[in-house]
């Protein structure tokens, strides 16, 4: 069963390391987009090993950019306040701490939800039913 308990409301997200995000909810809308931004930007990016890392970045800075509203607890070298711009908001993800947290914070739930999907139900009677037994075929 799927629960529609996901936030629908902006929301704040402690981070870690002083840092709180005021976040737009995580909405179906809101992660197109993100993804879209994000193919466009890595399009020339390198093959191999190295590309799904900055795939995965460039969607994270892209759903950053469009879900952070406001912050906490995030300054300049001189700890000065600093507002919130896409480049502040890209350079605050490049900090892999920060980026992970939020990854986790923000996408967690709805990959929770998307999860849930996937789970199969009990059958019937409780029990699965038996595939053909291939061990009697088996030579000795």
């Amino acid at each position: 069963m799927i629960r529609l308990d996901l936030k629908r409301e902006p929301h704040w997200l402690d981070l870690g390391h002083g840092v709180r995000l005021h976040v737009r909810p995580c909405t179906t809308a809101l992660m197109m987009a993100a993804r879209a931004e994000a193919q466009r930007a890595t399009i020339a990016s390198p093959s191999g090993s190295e590309a799904a890392g900055i795939r995965t970045a460039g969607l994270i800075k892209a759903l950053a950019r469009l879900a952070v509203l406001d912050w906490d607890g995030v300054g300049d070298a001189a700890g000065n306040a600093v507002s919130v711009t896409p480049e502040n908001v890209e350079a605050l993800m490049d900090l892999w701490p920060i980026a992970s947290a939020f990854e986790s914070a923000y996408l967690g739930p709805a990959l929770l939800l998307d999860a849930e999907k996937n789970a199969s139900g009990p059958a019937p009677n409780g029990t699965s039913a038996a595939g053909p037994s291939t061990a009697a075929a088996a030579p000795r």
